[in-house]
């Protein structure tokens, strides 16, 4: 057998090998993987959804797009804490495209009447020192967000007229999240009966 093709059927049986082993790998880490980020989804839920939901947020969602919760449009997920039938609140992430450093992604929860319950910051690359102090272990800045509705705050920073406090040398990133948020809750607002729209149980075969 000439040696160009003993070569070639050496790789071909290398690359097979090589195939098969990468995807053993993934078939065994796809399931440890999508876990891990279902409970990451599941603690984050549980620290801005409003008490006492007896359902499972992270199952009950619907999904819905607009250009004001992330600028690609591409659809968000909204989970629906519930007690029984009584909506409690949504959960949902809206993103900032203006950060310093980039988009901002922000979770959001709102209580059915527009009330925001709390405020967290899902991932940011802003400045360390400066506009990572949106950061609740930076700061308690986000907390300025809880109990608000559209018209009982001036939706800016104090720089341009409002009532959120910026930081000191970093106004874009606060600016940044008080305007997604104000976004984001404009929508919710307007778009509540299709965020709370009953679930609708699959017919039996």
């Amino acid at each position: 057998m000439p040696d160009y093709l003993r070569m070639g059927i050496i790789l071909m049986v290398v690359g097979m090998v090589a195939t098969a082993i990468l995807a053993v790998t993934e078939s065994a880490t796809r399931g440890p993987i999508a876990e891990a980020k279902r409970l990451e989804t599941l603690r984050m839920l549980q620290s801005v959804l409003p008490e006492g939901y007896d359902n499972q947020p992270d199952t009950d969602t619907v999904a819905l797009t607009d250009k004001r919760l992330n600028r690609r449009e591409k659809p968000v997920t909204f989970y629906r804490g519930r007690k029984g039938s009584t909506n409690l609140g949504a959960a949902f992430v809206v993103t900032a495209p203006d950060g310093y450093s980039g988009d901002i992604e922000i979770m959001m929860s709102v209580a059915p009447d527009g009330t925001i319950n709390l405020v967290q910051i899902v991932s940011q690359n802003e400045t360390p020192g400066l506009g990572d102090k949106i950061m609740p272990n930076k700061t308690d800045w986000l907390k300025a967000f809880q109990g608000k509705i559209q018209d009982n705050v001036k939706w800016h920073v104090k720089k341009d007229g409002g009532d959120f406090d910026q930081f000191s040398g970093a106004t874009i990133t606060p600016r940044a999240v008080v305007g997604a948020v104000k976004r984001g809750l404009d929508f919710f607002v307007e778009q509540k009966e299709a965020i709370f729209q009953p679930v609708v149980a699959e017919a039996k075969p």
